[in-house]
Formats: structure tokens, sequence, C-alpha cells
């Protein structure tokens, strides 16, 4: 995994997205095994204990979860993956349409813009 950071965010913040990314995306599978947080930390290049802040709030959110003896896991559970996949993509949405908005395209525009790059990538 390749990890970036900027500094108009917390670390943590920043590793709890590209860690729910990955498993949104599928670099993570369901129910797979999540690399130890040393280990992750030491991929990351960052502190542990700002490793073991992201893997916390990822368990409050639900998308992994803790076996006291074996580790931590991408949750199996379809609905809270969806759940989680649909406010990333709300949330980019409202950021690209703000984006847009902030050059002066209006709706219609936006969405013809959007039509001809969708054209262009098929």
């Amino acid at each position: 995994m390749d990890w970036t950071f900027r500094s108009d965010q917390p670390i943590y913040a920043q590793l709890v997205e590209q860690i729910t990314h990955a498993i949104l995306s599928g670099v993570f599978a369901p129910g797979s095994r999540l690399p130890a947080v040393r280990e992750l930390a030491a991929q990351a290049g960052v502190n542990p204990n700002t490793m073991q802040r992201a893997m916390a709030e990822l368990e409050q959110s639900g998308l992994i979860y803790s076996q006291r003896t074996s580790g931590r896991f991408v949750t199996e559970d379809g609905f809270v993956i969806d759940e989680a996949r649909y406010r990333l993509a709300r949330q980019h949405t409202q950021d690209f349409c703000a984006v847009m908005a902030g050059l002066g395209y209006d709706k219609q525009q936006i969405l013809k813009f959007i039509d001809e790059v969708k054209e262009e990538k098929v």
C-alpha cells in the first residue's frame, strides 16, 4: 500500500481514510486479517500509537473488528461496507460539485461534463 500524507489533516485521520479506501476497493477483502499495528505503522512510517488510534476509529465505524488473540479483521457485513462506500462516494461527489460550482459550472454543465469524460474513458 502506498502511504501519502498531507499537512492539512491529522495523520491518524488520513490513515483512517486510506485504510477505509483500501477496504472499500478490495485491497483488504471482507473477512481478511489486517497486518499488525506495528507492521502497518512501519509500512506507513508513523508512530504505532498513531496507527492504533486509526484502528480504534475503524473499529468504531464497524469496518474492522478485533479478535483478542488473532488480530484485526475486515468486517464481512456487506451492509456496513456498502454504507461506508455510499458515504465515501457521496462525499467525493459533494466535493466535486462544490469545486465545479466554484469554477462557475451549473448543474446541467456539470452533468454534461461528466458524460463527456465518461465517454472518453470507455
